[in-house]
């Protein structure tokens, strides 16, 4: 069975982790593949303007599998050279694939993001939580750390402090408190959860293309470099919007006061 279902509608594509019967575990062999395979085609193809994340079932993802850990098999057995070999070659995978994504991702969170999972969720653009959501980073209570770049992606998320608390604790927090902490961006009634992650996907879908992609990479940039250098860097990708038929296309759009459509043109 494979672990992702994906579902293309229009624009938005939504890839759903699909292993609802144990909260949708993830770093079985061929998951890092998987999620390549999937991010892969979505950034190849032009026509994908923006991916929900999300979990099948009643978790987003309760993290690496204990059940594997338990029994030292598959990424979480052999030696230390394999079990290393096996964070980078699979479980680092799904993590870099989605951290690949060119377009927009909006993080659906249904249920508990633990662990993996709440790394996972993070590395989305933007993360709405059904009311049932929790996130947690409970590494060290299973006597490991964050072996997922966790400590790179949660401080960057809601800062150092909170993340500290989070990974030295164990604690798991609810919606609210993830809302309060700037982990998620709105809080939504369960049922209403993909009904309102895809509603705010097609928003950004109607957005022109390669303006959307370009836009997220500076985003991406504008954390790590200087703010000379994000200025030359948005003057450079400014040059190669302005001759584009999208941008003439938004102007004429908010000057004959009507919808726009973008063609990536």
């Amino acid at each position: 069975m494979s672990l992702l279902h994906i579902e293309r509608g229009g624009p938005v594509t939504t890839l759903t982790i699909n292993r609802s019967d144990s909260m949708n575990p993830l770093g079985a062999k061929g998951d890092g593949a998987e999620f390549d395979e999937a991010c892969l085609a979505i950034n190849e193809d032009m026509d994908v303007r923006c991916v929900i994340l999300t979990g099948a079932g009643r978790a987003f993802s309760a993290g690496g599998d204990v059940k594997a850990m338990q029994q030292r098999s598959g990424t979480f057995g052999g030696n230390p050279p394999s079990i290393s070999d096996g964070y980078r070659n699979n479980i680092h995978r799904i993590l870099r694939a989605i951290y690949s994504l060119r377009v927009p991702v909006i993080a659906a969170v249904n249920g508990p993001a633990i662990g993996l999972g709440c790394d996972v969720a993070c590395l989305a653009d933007i993360r709405i939580a059904s009311e049932k959501a929790k996130f947690g980073v409970t590494f060290l209570k299973l006597g490991i750390i964050p072996g997922d770049g966790g400590t790179w992606i949660l401080p960057r998320v809601i800062g150092m402090s909170r993340a500290s608390e989070l990974f030295y604790t164990g604690d798991v927090i609810g919606a609210e408190q993830a809302q309060e902490w700037g982990l998620v961006s709105r809080i939504v009634p369960h049922d209403d959860l993909m009904s309102e992650a895809k509603a705010m996907a097609e928003k950004i879908a109607k957005m022109p293309p390669h303006s959307l992609r370009h836009t997220k990479n500076l985003l991406r940039q504008g954390r790590e470099i200087s703010y000379d250098t994000a200025l030359e860097m948005a003057a450079n990708t400014q040059a190669l919007m302005h001759p584009t038929d999208d941008h003439m296309e938004g102007v004429n759009a908010l000057i004959e006061k009507r919808p726009a459509k973008f063609t990536g043109d």
